[in-house]
């Protein structure tokens, strides 16, 4: 017999009321109960960050929480983190600084990175590579994906020196 919960997930700002299995993994719900495909899965181990995303704020990889434990939490996933019809900074950056090759790995890279510069907007080459440990590419050799990340706080911090009431 299968039991289901009720589960609210957040979802790029909008709700969306599932029933699930109390076992059901988030990257799960998002890519099969929500059609949110650009969070992928890549290992099933927790090794190769694919499936990160932004769970109240934080990067996490989806296949580590349970669709229960995101219940009325803050969900963004790399389709909701640019404005509609534009890109995000370090997408642009990685799209600028040919930051990929088959793009399987490419939207956890950048919510990790997204989440890196939010809690240090301008790091250092060292604590790029660091902050990005959890996310495995197996095409670039991370240079350029570096390179974009670091690009991207250089733009966030210029846009901030010229606009100095934009906070976010």
């Amino acid at each position: 017999m299968s039991t289901t919960v009720a589960v609210r997930l957040n979802v790029n700002g909008a709700v969306h009321e599932l029933e699930v299995e109390p076992r059901l993994l988030l990257v799960h719900a998002l890519r099969d109960h929500l059609g949110l495909t650009g969070t992928h899965v890549g290992c099933d181990t927790s090794n190769c960050g694919a499936c990160t995303i932004h769970l109240d704020g934080k990067a996490v990889k989806s296949c580590t929480v349970l669709a229960v434990q995101a219940d009325g939490v803050p969900i963004t996933t790399i389709e909701g983190l640019a404005p509609e019809g534009g890109l995000h900074p370090v997408q642009e950056a990685f799209w600028n600084d040919h930051a990929l090759q088959c793009g399987f790995c490419t939207p956890g890279m950048i919510m990790a990175a997204t989440a890196l510069l939010t809690e240090n907007p301008n790091p250092t080459e060292q604590e790029v590579r660091h902050g990005l440990e959890g996310n495995l590419c197996r095409c670039t050799g991370y240079h350029n994906i570096v390179k974009a990340v670091l690009d991207a706080a250089n733009v966030k911090s210029a846009s901030l020196e010229q606009h100095p009431e934009v906070t976010a």
